[in-house]
C-alpha cells in the first residue's frame, strides 16, 4: 500500500483499510453471514499491521457491518441471523418479556413517486415505486398497520410471491434477494388520528389515537432505499430506544 500523503483529504491508515473492507462487502466478494478472512490475512493482503486492521474491524463492528464470534472469527453481519432480525424493532410491551411481531401482507402494487417521496428517496418524480401494506400482529393480535415504498428499480421482479417467499421478513429478503442492506434508520415519531384503513385493520375506532413513526432505511453511502410508515396501537406497547 502507498505512503500517506500530506493532502487535507488524507485519511489516517486504519480508515483507509476500513473504506477498502467496506468496498469488499459491497461488492459482495464477503456475504451477509459469512466469516471475513483473519486479521492476519488481511494486514498481509494491504500490507498493514494487524493492529492497523483490528482498529477497521472494530469500526465496522461498532457500525454494525461486521459482527464479532468469539473463538470463530468476524462476520459480515445480516437481517437473517436470528439476533438481528428485529435489529431496528423499538415497540416493546408494557407489561412482561419482550414480544416480536409477525408480518401479514395485505397488498404489494405500483405506483409513482409524488415530488416528496422522489426528495426522500432521491430519485425522480414519477419513479415507479412498489408499495407495500403489511399488518404486524404479536400472538394473532394486530399490533401495528405499514405502509412501505420502495424504488422498483432497485426491487426488479417484487411481489406479493416473493415477499410472502420471505415470511414478510422484508430486511432479510431485501438482503438475500436483492443484494440490498438495510445499515442504518432515521424515524419521526409522533400521534395521529388513526386513518380508516389502519383503523379498520386495527380493530380500534377512526380517528382514535395511533403512534405513527416514519422511517428512512439506508443502505452503503447513505443511499436511501425504503421509506415506511407505521401506525402502532400503543394501549399495551410502547416505543422504546437506547441512546447510548
Amino acid at each position: 500500500m502507498s505512503a500517506p500523503d500530506s493532502s487535507p483529504a488524507f485519511k489516517p491508515l486504519y480508515q483507509q483499510i476500513k473504506i477498502l473492507i467496506t468496498q469488499s462487502l459491497i461488492s459482495g466478494e464477503w456475504r451477509p453471514g459469512e466469516a471475513i478472512p483473519s486479521e492476519i490475512e488481511l494486514a498481509n493482503r494491504y500490507n498493514v499491521s494487524q493492529g492497523t486492521v483490528r482498529k477497521a474491524i472494530n469500526e465496522l463492528a461498532d457500525e454494525n457491518l461486521l459482527i464479532r464470534h468469539q473463538g470463530k472469527g468476524t462476520f459480515v453481519a445480516s437481517h437473517t441471523e436470528e439476533r438481528r432480525k428485529f435489529h431496528f424493532m423499538r415497540i416493546a410491551p408494557d407489561q412482561g418479556r419482550q414480544v416480536y411481531p409477525d408480518g401479514e401482507l395485505l397488498a404489494c402494487r405500483r405506483g409513482k413517486a409524488d415530488s416528496v417521496m422522489a426528495r426522500l428517496l432521491e430519485i425522480n418524480t414519477g419513479a415507479t415505486l412498489v408499495v407495500v401494506t403489511r399488518v404486524m400482529k404479536v400472538e394473532g393480535r394486530p399490533l401495528a398497520w405499514e405502509e412501505v415504498r420502495l424504488p422498483a428499480a432497485l426491487f426488479k421482479g417484487l411481489n406479493a410471491s416473493r415477499i410472502n417467499e420471505f415470511s414478510c421478513r422484508l430486511y432479510s429478503m431485501f438482503e438475500s434477494a436483492y443484494g440490498v442492506r438495510i445499515l442504518q434508520v432515521a424515524e419521526q415519531i409522533k400521534a395521529v388520528p388513526a386513518p380508516a384503513e389502519a383503523a379498520q385493520v386495527l380493530g380500534v375506532p377512526e380517528h382514535s389515537p395511533l403512534l405513527n413513526i416514519d422511517r428512512l432505511a439506508y443502505t452503503f453511502g447513505d443511499k436511501p432505499v425504503e421509506w415506511r410508515r407505521t401506525l402502532c396501537d400503543t394501549r399495551e406497547f410502547h416505543y422504546m430506544n437506547k441512546i447510548v
